[in-house]
């Protein structure tokens, strides 16, 4: 594998020879480290852990080995097709208004996928759309506003990226949870109506409980990193010779735009959401139980 050369050490006043006179200068000490690249061998052998779930899935008739390959075929190749395109944009000759439409196209991509994935709740794209809008967008402004990292392209594409990706389970399980919960507690929704309750108020506590149990494994993640796991982040950085210290650093930060953006992002959608089912004179029409 190709070798590169990482700073080890840094002298601001070392004299260099073979000069008429000393000239300070500085002298950075390198070694060289090995870059991690796979190659086609390396991928095709992590794929012998894709092999063991298969078999698992066979010998307990789970009936998931179609949708374990079908996964693996679609990873494969979108992340190929992700990886030439992120060549293109983080080019440096490439103007970075391309990454900034990398980071806006998320959203829709996003937006459809929560919607493909809890189908009950009517508008849930443009909820979650919306609430991209504000978690994303207040994430990036804190990063790049008040300096956090410099607005590049290669920090503004991956940090987008992660913040959208992690909050799309939290979406996903908000709305999950909210159209449960409606269901389930519809007489209770009814009686708190019946006794004069605005809408609001009347599912206030169902849409509390859905946007609560959506964010308790990401507040988990938070709480258990670095201890139980190390997260792709940090991970990622460590492998490409960053100081694990400074990667560390970033991953906190990361992870606490991730939690953030998240909150935001499904109050959004319980809010909207949990007026889906609610008519203008003040009845509960709650979703059946085989959706829709």
């Amino acid at each position: 594998m190709p070798n590169r050369l990482e700073v080890v050490s840094l002298s601001p006043q070392s004299e260099l020879p073979g000069l008429l006179m000393p000239v300070a200068y500085p002298l950075v000490t390198v070694r060289p480290m090995t870059d991690v690249d796979i190659g086609p061998w390396g991928l095709a052998a992590s794929l012998l852990l894709v092999a063991a779930a298969v078999g698992i899935s066979f010998m307990r008739s789970l009936r998931l080995e179609r949708d374990l390959l079908m996964a693996v075929i679609r990873s494969i190749l979108q992340l190929l097709i992700a990886g030439l395109a992120l060549r293109l944009i983080l080019d440096p000759g490439t103007d970075i208004v391309w990454a900034w439409l990398w980071a806006v196209g998320l959203v829709p991509f996003a937006a459809t996928s929560a919607r493909r994935r809890e189908r009950r709740l009517p508008g849930l794209f443009w909820m979650t759309a919306l609430g991209y809008m504000l978690g994303l967008g207040v994430s990036l402004g804190v990063v790049f506003g008040l300096g956090v990292m410099p607005l590049e392209a290669r920090v503004l594409v991956p940090v987008a990226g992660m913040v959208v990706g992690n909050s799309l389970k939290v979406v996903v399980v908000a709305a999950t949870r909210l159209v449960d919960g409606i269901r389930d507690r519809a007489g209770e929704i009814e009686a708190m109506l019946a006794l004069g309750f605005n809408d609001r108020r009347a599912v206030r506590d169902v849409a509390a409980d859905a946007l609560r149990l959506a964010l308790l494994p990401q507040i988990e993640i938070t709480r258990s990193v670095g201890l139980v796991f190390i997260p792709g982040a940090l991970t990622g950085l460590v492998l490409a010779g960053v100081d694990p210290l400074d990667a560390a650093m970033v991953q906190a930060a990361l992870l606490f735009l991730i939690l953030g953006s998240a909150a935001i992002t499904g109050l959004v959608v319980v809010l909207l959401g949990s007026g889906r089912y609610l008519t203008v004179d003040q009845r509960l029409e709650p979703p059946d139980r085989g959706g829709g």
